[in-house]
This record gives structure tokens, sequence and C-alpha cells, in this order.
């Protein structure tokens, strides 16, 4: 394997070896502290733009599944159809991998996919500095590669947009059956199935899509990667559906759903020191002596304080006191911003799709 190196905009330098497509590459390093769903995280497109560490330090042995296997028009084992992370860092990467539906190794996904990855760096070192100054921008370099790496200001790219898809997509109909419109704000397939699952029919339109002008039955804000400000027409588009004095279909929104519902309520985005990613992140019901374990991946929270009055937390973050949901106090209208369709990561949380489904 062929030298590479990290290094961060404070001057923190990392040496390692390159394991997947040999090229350079910029973008915020985050961490995940999951120890398994490599392949779920590596296609959530809320990691577009990033450069993905995972803190759990032996990753590749149960390799990669089959990612061409379609169910309802989705991938069947992955989250979209690609990967989104600009790079992954990994302590010890390993070469052989055992699964009962692995077909290939994580090295080989990585290269055909053109995504830079190093293996052999101290991550537990990487993953201190980034808790005591927060995400910052990395530059990985593998030896002998001239390209540029690029130098896209993350806060400043509408990422929502580059994911999204570009026209309105259909799954599940059927006649009778309830509709529900997904804003693809970058969904993961795990929505979907959640939804369809359930017996309703899913028309997923592209972020900007003024859903407002369609016939459905509920209306669901998926996650998505970046920064909220940059989706104003996704605001102003819900904006309009909760302004409406008359309007009582039901509304739930997940991760950037969350923060763009808020926004759309008038209440104010901030960005987290180091964000949550993880599937281990304890939150509670609010009003209650409930928590729930959950699977997270966001780096922007709603302030809840700027909440009006008639909005409230839905639920709290048991670490660090940040916002995890929202719901209006008399419209059947909330949102969580974590995800409870999980994917990978514990599902104690998705009956939250039948709260939402029992309101159609």
């Amino acid at each position: 394997m062929k030298k590479a190196t990290l290094q961060l905009d404070d001057g923190s330098r990392f040496e390692g070896y390159s394991f997947g497509y040999e090229g350079n590459v910029s973008g915020e390093v985050v961490f995940n502290t999951a120890m398994t769903g490599y392949p779920e995280s590596l296609t959530d497109p809320s990691y577009a733009g990033q450069l993905m560490v995972l803190t759990y330090p032996l990753v590749g042995n149960y390799g990669t599944p089959p990612l061409d296997v379609a169910v309802d028009g989705m991938e069947q084992f992955a989250e979209s159809d690609r990967i989104h992370p600009r790079a992954l860092i990994v302590s010890d990467y390993s070469d052989e991998f055992s699964h009962w539906n692995a077909r290939g190794s994580l090295a080989d996904w990585l290269c055909r996919e053109k995504v830079p990855a190093i293996t052999g760096i101290d991550t537990r070192r990487l993953t201190k500095i980034l808790r005591e100054n927060g995400v910052m921008t990395g530059t990985l370099r593998v030896e002998g590669c001239s390209d540029s790496p690029g130098g896209e200001d993350y806060n400043g790219i509408n990422f929502v947009e580059r994911v999204s898809v570009k026209e309105p997509v259909t799954y599940g109909a059927g006649e009778g059956r309830k509709r529900v419109v997904l804003v693809d704000c970058g969904a993961k397939n795990n929505i979907v199935r959640c939804l369809l699952r359930r017996g309703v029919e899913v028309v997923r339109v592209p972020w900007d899509y003024d859903f407002n002008n369609l016939e459905f039955d509920g209306l669901f804000l998926s996650n998505g990667p970046g920064n909220p400000d940059t989706c104003s027409a996704t605001v102003e588009n819900i904006r309009k559906f909760i302004s409406n004095p008359e309007e009582r279909r039901p509304l739930m929104g997940i991760c950037m759903g969350n923060q763009l519902l808020a926004k759309a309520a008038g209440a104010t985005i901030y960005k987290l020191k180091y964000g949550h990613r993880s599937h281990n992140q304890p939150v509670r019901l609010e009003g209650s002596e409930r928590c729930f374990i959950t699977s997270q991946n966001h780096g922007f929270a709603v302030d809840a304080s700027s909440l009006p009055e008639d909005w409230e937390p839905l639920f709290t973050n048991m670490n660090d006191g940040s916002n995890e949901g929202i719901r209006h106090r008399t419209r059947p209208w909330k949102s969580s911003q974590f995800h409870p369709e999980a994917c990978g990561g514990p599902v104690d949380t998705e009956f939250l799709f039948d709260d939402f489904i029992s309101l159609l």
C-alpha cells in the first residue's frame, strides 16, 4: 500500500497507508462511533462532502454486501446508490473479510467509486482533537498523486441539491392507499422502506419541489447533508404548508427535516461543536422519564429556546441537552433529530412511523 497523510487545519498530521482510491481530497472531518454498519454509513447521503472517521478500530472484516440487488426500486443492502463521504479514515483495515452476505472487499468498493481511504493512524488521537477543537477541514494526500484535493467551503455548499432526486418518484402505488409525500433532502432508503411496510404510497419529490400543489394525506421531511441554511426553498414550501390555518394533515420530519421544520416555524439553528454521529445517543421524551437509544448523524441542531409559543421540544439529548425533536402543540406535526429508521443502528424508536401512519 502507498503511504498516505491526513492533515487538519490546525496543523495536526497523521501518517498511514492508502487502501482506497489513489487520489487527494479535502473536506470536513467528522467521526462516527458506531461499531458496525459501515456500508450503511458510507451510502448515507448525510455524509456528502465529509471525510468520515470510524472510531471502531477494526474495519472491513465483513466486506461489502451485494450492491446491485434492488427491492421496490431501491438498493436492498445500502441506503443509496453510491458512497457519499469524500474519504474514509480508519485505524486498522482488514484485507480479509468473511460474512454470509459479503460479495467483495471494502477496498475494492472504495476504488470503484473513486473514494480515497487511509489506515494505520491513531483514530483515538484524531477523535480527541476533533472533540476538543470541533470539526475542521482536513486534507488526505496519497503518495505519488498530484491531483488537487479541492477546497470547497463545506458550510456554503448546497449538498442537499447534489443528493436529492431530480424528478418525483413514486413507490408502492395502489388503489385505496394513503399517499405520503416525502421531501427528499438526501433521504435514506430505509425511510421509504419503513413507510412502504406500513402500506402507504410514497411520492418522493426533489428538495425544492412545491408539494403544496399535490394531493396527499401526509407530509414527510427527510434527513440530508450540509447546512440547513442552504435550503431556503424547502423552508418556504414547509412554511406555506404550516401557515395554512385550515391545514390538519400530519407532518413528520427526520434529522435535517427537524431543522427545516423548526426554521419554517421561526426557530433558529446552530452548528454543533463536533456533531452527533453514532448508534448509541440517549434521548429523553419530554415530560416523561422514557429514554431511548438512537442512531444519529447530524452536525446542526435546533435552538429549543427560540421555538415560538405554539411549538415545543419533543425529545432532548441526554448527553449535551441539545434538541432532538419538536412538535406543534395543537396540530399533528412533529419531528425527530435522530433516525427512527436506524439502518444501521437500534430500532427502539421506529414506533414514530406507526404514530405518523395512524394519523393519516
